[in-house]
């Protein structure tokens, strides 16, 4: 096993993961890791024709980012940090996109009074939405179902489940 790392060298070590893919895969790009809060870094991928690392629906740049947990859970011997990985800034198009969809179907679930269950999507996904949708007043979410078919219900306040 590794050695105990700090919040930065963990960074660092993503970080090398991921320019060492990009060099192997002939993608020219920039890497820079933010330290959003003690716990959580993001690995951000920058430059031009990235879309392969983001695959359909994301499906690539999820496995990216596991791989690179991977990597830094194997080289550290203590406790990592959480790690996301974005590439030319699609994860938060994708939460604004995710957060306009889920006020728009609010609306249309507190106008008309029946709920409305959306398509199966991600952990962070969903999570978005109940955050989005916990902040509207008239509505209440939950999951339903099992992975990797779980999905979210949006319903009026009233109706319990």
């Amino acid at each position: 096993m590794g050695e105990e790392l700090t919040t930065a060298e963990q960074g660092e070590v993503a970080r090398e993961f991921v320019v060492g893919l990009l060099d192997r895969l002939r993608m020219p790009a920039e890497v820079a890791v933010v330290e959003l809060d003690e716990e959580l870094l993001e690995v951000r991928v920058s430059g031009k024709e990235l879309g392969l690392l983001i695959g359909p629906k994301g499906q690539t740049l999820s496995a990216l980012q596991e791989l690179a947990r991977t990597v830094v859970q194997r080289r550290s011997a203590g406790r990592t940090g959480r790690l996301v990985v974005d590439v030319a800034g699609y994860r938060q198009r994708r939460r604004e996109a995710l957060e306009q969809f889920t006020r728009q179907v609010a609306a249309d679930v507190i106008a008309s009074g029946v709920q409305k269950v959306l398509e199966p999507m991600t952990a962070p996904d969903r999570k978005v939405v109940h955050d989005t949708a916990n902040d509207i007043p008239g509505v209440q979410t939950i999951s339903e179902g099992e992975e990797p078919r779980r999905r979210v219900a949006i319903q009026p306040a009233s109706l319990s489940s």
